[in-house]
Order: structure tokens, then C-alpha cells, then sequence
């Protein structure tokens, strides 16, 4: 039995995951580009509604780059995407109806939220604390607009 042509999964993903490889090594040497991490959320939480295991594979996989270019624990982004997925998005979208209020507070989650859990991370395990520079509300500004027009 064939498949059908429009059954089969495209190679574009793949070309996007070596993008993302190599766009992340140039924003971990140059600080003025954003490390896209609230882009990747919004795809980790379109690719869970969707139910898509290739996806969600994916963006963990640029996950794990983004951890390993700026020292954060393995899985910590994941787990943190996960919680903010399952607890905290169901909540803003309850309490909001306005499109932008919900993609401002995608980033700020995101950025803000996602520092506050390594914080607590790092407090549980006796670990180094995360440094928040100047440049992350550069990176929020800058991702909501992308985020925007997603």
C-alpha cells in the first residue's frame, strides 16, 4: 500500500532546527539578538495542542541548545514551558480577551517567569542563581513583536 503525497512529513522542520542551531550560536556571541525563547513557546504550546510528536521533539531539542549556549540546567526550560503550558496560560486566557494582552504576557511569562523558576531551582539545589542583565527587556520587546505577527 503507497502513501499518499500529502501524508508524508516534510524536511522543512529539519531545516529549521539547523537554522535555529546556527541562529543561536550567533545571539550567544552577540548579545543584541534575542535567544527566541518565547517564540519557542509558542510553538511548544501550538505543537501540544495540535498533539504533534515531531514538533514538540523538536523545539525540545532547540531547547536544549538554548540551555547549553547559556548554562542553564538540562530540561529546565521543558519542564518550566510545560508548567507555564498546563497552569498558568489557561489562567491568563480565562482572565483576558484582549490578543495582544495575551501574547505581552506569553513573553513576560516566558522571560520573567522562566528566571523566577531557575531562581527556585537554584535555591533548592544550592546552585549558582541565575544572572537577569539589561538586555532582557531589549529581548522582551523585541520578541513580542515577533511573537505578534505569529
Amino acid at each position: 500500500m503507497q502513501r499518499s503525497i500529502s501524508d508524508q512529513k516534510p524536511i522543512v522542520p529539519f531545516l529549521y532546527i539547523v537554522l535555529y542551531v546556527l541562529y543561536s550560536s550567533l545571539a550567544s556571541i552577540y548579545p543584541f539578538l534575542p535567544p527566541l525563547l518565547s517564540v519557542l513557546f509558542v510553538l511548544f504550546s501550538r505543537a501540544l495542542k495540535r498533539e504533534d510528536t515531531l514538533a514538540l521533539f523538536l523545539i525540545a531539542f532547540c531547547l536544549v541548545i538554548f540551555e547549553a549556549n547559556y548554562g542553564y540546567l538540562l530540561f529546565s526550560s521543558l519542564i518550566y514551558f510545560y508548567i507555564q503550558y498546563k497552569f498558568i496560560m489557561p489562567k491568563i486566557i480565562q482572565n483576558f480577551s484582549c490578543n495582544s494582552c495575551i501574547k505581552i504576557s506569553y513573553v513576560l511569562f516566558t522571560y520573567m517567569g522562566y528566571f523566577a523558576f531557575l531562581t527556585f531551582v537554584s535555591n533548592i539545589f544550592l546552585l549558582e542563581a541565575p544572572e537577569i542583565n539589561y538586555y532582557i527587556v531589549y529581548y522582551i520587546v523585541i520578541e513580542f513583536l515577533i511573537v505578534s505577527l505569529l
